[in-house]
């Protein structure tokens, strides 16, 4: 499981990017979230996630709220 932050947010299109510990920028969409609702996520807001390797590079699912 790997932490970061979220980093921006495309509200209208449902997707964003996470920054992680390493200072990589990570693609997500809103529908790797679990128990937590798209429009609830804030810019800098602390997550855990997962990756997943595609063609255009690593995508973050099983995103969470990370308990800090």
């Amino acid at each position: 499981m790997h932490t970061g932050k979220i980093k921006k947010l495309i509200k209208d299109r449902g997707f964003g990017f996470i920054s992680d510990t390493d200072g990589n920028e990570v693609f997500f969409h809103k529908n790797s979230l679990i128990d937590v609702q798209f429009e609830a996520l804030a810019e800098n807001q602390a997550v855990e996630f997962e990756t997943k390797k595609t063609p255009k590079g690593s995508n973050a699912i099983n995103i969470r709220i990370a308990n800090e």
